[in-house]
């Protein structure tokens, strides 16, 4: 059909949908740059470090930026490029390993429900109730006060938290793909339940919880860096960013950017991967696409 023969309003939405679609591949590849970007930073980033990013020097305290100290360094006398380029690591692979955990145990109870018949469903999905009735920040501040601060600590005290979200998600989509066509021509040819699991059922009913995961970074990220900055999570002189952002707060006034930094690549971090998974939510749903 001509564009002629459109109304105006077609004839319009005939000529931004091209451009709609062009903005949205750029912005795609401008989220994958950005999460690579950090990616590489948690790699390589303490490598890049101009100095020992925990050495303490008097003299060199609350310096300005200079040639020597491009950030300038905090009430420590360390440099705070080199501590921004090593909190990396502990920041984001922390919530990586909060993420990956949370997701195996979750998956693994809701495979758990789903061979275990009627009642270990109902055990199990009653269990990740009472532990989603509770708000997960204060869980998580709870267990990481019993088992003393510290980055450890933390990661296993959000583990428990954000885990039974994951099994009741992963339940949702295995109960769904246990009840397809394909999986029950292979019960009718004899295959065996765990292994019906393993090969057809969990394959196919990841998708979902993988897209959930990539949410779950940025707010792990953002949750992980609060309880260090209210001394529960990674301590001092840890280079996180949450820790960073906690001890420079005393000094704003002084070094801005020893304080101002780190909670602005918290704040990156959490939108990248935010956006991640929002583009891997619509590459899932084509539905979601709306003329992309």
């Amino acid at each position: 059909m001509s564009t002629a023969s459109l109304t105006p309003i077609a004839r319009l939405c005939a000529l931004v949908r091209p451009r709609r679609r062009r903005c949205s591949a750029w912005a795609d590849r401008a989220v994958l740059i950005l999460v690579v970007l950090l990616g590489l930073l948690v790699l390589v980033g303490p490598y890049l470090a101009p100095y020992d990013p925990y050495r303490s020097d008097a003299a060199m305290q609350l310096l300005p930026p200079s040639g020597a100290h491009l950030l300038g360094t905090d009430d420590q006398g360390r440099d705070v490029l080199s501590r921004l380029l090593v909190g990396a690591r502990p920041t984001l692979l922390s919530a990586l390993v909060v993420v990956g955990l949370g997701t195996a145990i979750g998956v693994l109870v809701a495979a758990l429900a789903a061979l275990g018949g009627r009642w270990a469903d109902e055990v199990l999905m009653r269990c990740c109730d009472i532990l989603l009735a509770l708000p997960g920040l204060m869980l998580a501040l709870a267990i990481a006060a019993a088992l003393g601060s510290g980055l450890t600590a933390s990661i296993i005290a959000l583990v428990v938290a954000t885990f039974p979200a994951t099994a009741r998600l992963a339940r949702g989509s295995v109960r769904r793909t246990m009840s397809a066509a394909y999986v029950e021509a292979a019960r009718a040819t004899g295959v065996s339940r765990p292994v019906l699991m393993v090969r057809h059922v969990l394959p196919n009913s990841l998708d979902e919880v993988l897209v959930n995961a990539t949410f779950q970074i940025g707010g792990v990220t953002l949750i992980m860096s609060g309880l260090a900055f209210i001394g529960v999570g990674a301590q001092p002189p840890s280079a996180e960013w949450g820790a960073m952002a906690a001890s420079a707060s005393a000094y704003m006034g002084t070094d801005w950017a020893a304080a101002v930094l780190p909670g602005l690549l918290i704040t990156v971090s959490v939108v990248a991967f935010g956006l991640l998974g929002d583009m891997l939510q619509v590459r899932r749903d084509p539905a979601l696409r709306g003329g992309r």
